[in-house]
């Protein structure tokens, strides 16, 4: 079940607020006394998350269907790296890392209890009611029920509340089935702003312009909003065989990937292995819609030549502006998703 993105809590009756943790969506299938971890673009997580599978194996007798978070606790908050360096090939470093920090499945939903009563079709409500008796009676540590409230304040003090456990909050309607479509479902980022002081600056780099600010005047970071794009091609920096931009891409309804902005903030002791891992993807059809162009009043980017890639790699992006179904500016890089399918990014995204 896909969520759309809204800038605001709803205002009216009848929806269910929960936070939305940073980790990776998960399905855990318990079937016959085996389970399978799956994430939401349908790829196996097991063996990513052997001391989980161990857990969710021990509980009593019964099949389930769970949905829910995995996460990872590192010196008391959620670790989204620790996540990611679990996507190991090798078995061993796997079960050492989680050996060292387990992992946590954080439930907030189910769809088959362990009565063998399916609960797919049945409203959320009720779903809600079948979820707290399942974990009242398998309590274990490594299991965690997320919280849930209808007051709209509540879920506003979990936007605005310290700490970067919680990346937003999730509204749902109580009388939606699971698979009742992306009306039924909204995301609501948790924006994070600052006021800081510029006590200093630099010149531009040949330049006798400023270039950057350091922290001496009063300063209110934009809104930012985020969107999980399609990696569709790369360029190379300028007069340098490493990557140094990416080029972004969301699908439309009829299954076209569209250029729709790009990224270059990428760290410098990353470039080496990220070159290697796009060339090795550089045999795709790229952009099948709208494609990267020339200089544009809204771009910076000088050539029409990239290397068109397959569309396997997915990213989390934040922006400022969205104009003619593109990003008016730049896009900062927050974080790859693994989890993620490319075909999940849509246009949808934009339209808020």
């Amino acid at each position: 079940m896909e969520a759309r993105s809204v800038e605001e809590l709803p205002q009216d009756a009848g929806w269910q607020f929960e936070p939305k943790w940073d980790g990776f969506r998960c399905i855990a299938v318990k079937q016959g006394g085996a389970v399978a971890l799956f994430a939401k673009s349908g790829k196996p997580l097991g063996r990513y998350f052997p001391d989980m599978v161990k857990l969710l194996e021990a509980l009593p007798d019964g099949d389930f269907v769970l949905d829910g978070e995995l996460t990872i606790p590192v010196n008391g908050h959620l670790s989204f790296d620790a996540l990611q360096q679990r996507l190991h090939p090798a078995a061993s470093r796997v079960n050492k890392l989680a050996a060292e920090h387990p992992a946590v499945y954080v439930l907030f939903d189910l769809l088959l209890g362990p009565d063998a009563k399916p609960l797919a079709t049945r409203p959320l409500s009720e779903r809600r009611h079948e979820l707290e008796r399942f974990f009242a009676a398998i309590q274990r540590p490594g299991l965690r029920l997320s919280p849930v409230t209808t007051d709209r304040a509540e879920a506003t003090l979990w936007l605005s509340g310290s700490g970067g456990d919680v990346d937003g909050v999730m509204a749902k309607r109580l009388d939606a089935a699971y698979a009742g479509g992306e009306r039924e479902l909204l995301k609501i980022k948790r924006i994070r702003t600052a006021d800081c002081v510029v006590g200093g600056f630099r010149y531009g780099a040949g330049s006798k312009l400023v270039g950057s600010l350091g922290e001496r005047e009063l300063l209110k970071i934009k809104r930012i909003r985020t969107a999980d794009c399609v990696v569709g091609g790369f360029r190379y920096g300028a007069g340098s065989k490493l990557v140094g931009s990416l080029l972004l891409g969301l699908y439309d309804e009829a299954g076209k990937l569209h250029h729709v902005g790009f990224t270059s903030a990428l760290a410098e002791e990353n470039k080496p292995e990220l070159t290697r891992r796009l060339e090795a993807l550089a045999d795709g059809p790229g952009f099948t819609g709208r494609s990267p162009g020339g200089p544009s009043r809204w771009s910076t980017e000088r050539t029409e030549r990239y290397e068109a890639l397959r569309p396997e790699l997915v990213v989390e992006v934040s922006y400022d502006h969205v104009s003619g179904e593109r990003f008016r500016h730049g896009t900062r890089l927050l974080r790859w998703r693994p989890d993620k399918r490319a075909d999940q990014c849509g246009m949808e995204q934009l339209g808020r």
